[in-house]
């Protein structure tokens, strides 16, 4: 590891300390990794790649000393809930469209032999009207 690798990190440690403390000097003071990585001075993507170790450290922390959820998991928790309801609707959606595809099915059966019986007769009398004549 280089120096600016190790003055990263010694910064980032610093940064979840003074979030955690609610003393942030360079962001928001949001418990967030975007608020991390100002408050650290780094950009966000170097807590994704570098120091992903150190990110999943201010979660858990996150997580022990404030008793809070982080912003990203609340909103990822609330994306689950809602495509769990979007997918039960979906799952109502489609059985309501087998229950009118079965009732179409079993209506167009019952048309069906209405129209053959309606043939049937028609070409019976038509038969019986000739066979009368002959």
């Amino acid at each position: 590891m280089n120096q600016q690798h190790d003055d990263e990190r010694t910064r980032i440690r610093a940064a979840i300390d003074r979030l955690l403390a609610g003393q942030p000097t360079a962001s928001d003071g949001a418990l967030t990794i975007v608020s991390l990585a100002a408050e650290a001075g780094v950009h966000h993507m170097a807590l994704q790649k570098r120091h992903a170790d150190l990110k999943n450290e201010f979660y858990d922390r996150v997580r022990t000393e404030t008793k809070q959820t982080p912003e990203t998991e609340k909103r990822l928790r609330e994306t689950v809930a809602k495509l769990k309801k979007t997918v039960a609707e979906q799952r109502t959606e489609i059985e309501d469209l087998r229950n009118q595809v079965t009732q179409l099915t079993l209506a167009s059966v019952v048309l069906a032999a209405a129209e053959s019986r309606k043939r049937a007769r028609t070409t019976l009398t038509t038969w019986s009207y000739s066979n009368a004549r002959s």
